[in-house]
């Protein structure tokens, strides 16, 4: 309780450069969660952006070659070298086989949320003389809508439109600009046989990524078959949602091995956002560090100077009885004084400026469904903060410290 007093003491007489240094960890801690709250906001947003939309899961038929060639099945021999050039792909169904039955194994799966069936199929949009490239996605509305937030995305139209109009289409926002529809208005389709189509528009869709807002436009599954001549049973995809995202790659190598199809986890198909959410992370905490480490610093410098102007009172601390590690003491009390009030008051600082950016109005066509700037609130970046305030600060004061507990109260005596 004593060496508190006196480094409290200390402290106060010297008002300007305990603020200083205090506000050094302030602005560090409040810099850091911020930093952090915004970047990593900004990675739930990239990841809900693709993944919202996307499948945990993604069954389909994948076009590849024979494992074994016919020939090599002729004239297995090792007398002589076989080899084999220009492999062509085998001829397969674009369809899954048995994907109904497919379906409603993998909905009685307690760890799978729900599987939803999909149709694609390459298509031409036609205005006039204007053909564009474009892809039909035939889709199970009503599931769709539960397990993806299809009607999230629709910056104009109803999604119950395209459920129950059959001659129904909700178009990429991209193709509604370059070709100029908007609800209500009909355009010409025609697929890859040559068979042309009019659907009507019920709904704009957008999902942020141009790539696929120019191309992709819905169509109920029925309407889909029907474009390209197949039956009911036909089916080129399957979406599948987990309950737990984190067994998707485990329950994709399930499925493959048991079903016999190819199935791609979401973390797979999309390495490369995963890669960009890691490089962004590291440096946020590198900038954080750096900013903290600085604050550091400050530290060092000012209870260094401090132990310097309180020679005396070292000294006579030392010649009343107070001993070396008793010094040592204060100092590093001081320090933590330090660090606990600037970390604290970087934490009330970072927070409320944090809740004040995510409630800044931000609002862009390209990604409907964002209102206000992306800021994650995680209880994590205050815990961290606030023990890298006090490690920091601790480490900064422990060698000015350690100065103090060797001073030699006899000399300081002497010189005066």
């Amino acid at each position: 309780m004593v060496l508190f007093k006196i480094a409290k003491t200390h402290l106060v007489s010297r008002k300007k450069q305990t603020i200083t240094a205090a506000l050094g960890v302030t602005f560090g801690i409040a810099s850091f969660i911020i930093l952090m709250s915004f970047m990593n906001g900004l990675n739930q947003m990239l990841d809900d952006l693709i993944l919202k939309t996307a499948p945990h899961i993604h069954i389909y038929n994948e076009i590849e070659p024979s494992d074994l060639q016919p020939l090599e099945r002729l004239m297995n021999n090792d007398d002589y070298e076989l080899s084999i050039k220009s492999i062509k792909p085998q001829q397969t169904k674009k369809s899954i086989h048995n994907a109904i039955p497919l379906m409603k194994a993998l909905q009685l799966d307690p760890q799978i949320k729900g599987a939803a069936p999909l149709v694609s199929a390459q298509v031409f949009y036609l205005e006039g003389e204007i053909e564009l490239n474009g892809l039909i996605k035939g889709i199970d509305v009503k599931k769709h809508t539960s397990l993806f937030s299809f009607e999230d995305y629709l910056i104009d139209g109803n999604a119950n439109d395209l459920r129950f109009f059959e001659n129904g289409i909700v178009v990429g926002a991209g193709v509604a600009e370059k070709m100029s529809l908007k609800v209500g208005d009909n355009i010409r389709l025609a697929t890859t046989s040559g068979t042309q189509f009019l659907l009507k528009v019920v709904g704009i869709y957008q999902s942020g990524l141009a790539e696929l807002d120019n191309t992709q436009s819905f169509t109920n599954i029925a309407t889909a078959q029907k474009l390209i001549g197949q039956p009911k049973t036909y089916i080129t995809d399957i979406y599948v949602r987990m309950i737990d995202p984190t067994t998707a790659l485990a329950k994709s190598n399930l499925i493959s091995k048991k079903y016999k199809v190819h199935s791609v986890d979401f973390r797979t198909a999309n390495s490369q956002l995963d890669t960009g959410t890691s490089i962004r992370n590291l440096i946020s905490y590198a900038v954080s560090f750096t900013l903290l480490l600085v604050a550091g610093f400050g530290i060092y410098n000012i209870l260094n100077m401090l132990i310097y102007e309180k020679m005396n009172d070292i000294a006579i601390l030392k010649a009343v009885g107070f001993s070396g590690d008793d010094v040592k003491k204060i100092f590093l009390l001081e320090a933590m004084i330090i660090g606990l009030i600037g970390g604290l008051l970087g934490l009330a600082v970072g927070g409320a400026l944090s809740f004040w950016i995510d409630n800044l109005p931000f609002e862009t066509q390209a990604l409907p469904t964002i209102k206000t700037y992306p800021v994650l609130h995680n209880p994590f970046y205050y815990v961290f903060g606030m023990v890298f305030a006090l490690v920091s600060t601790f480490f900064a004061g422990y060698l000015p410290a350690l100065k103090a507990k060797q001073i030699d109260p006899v000399d300081i005596i002497r010189g005066q």
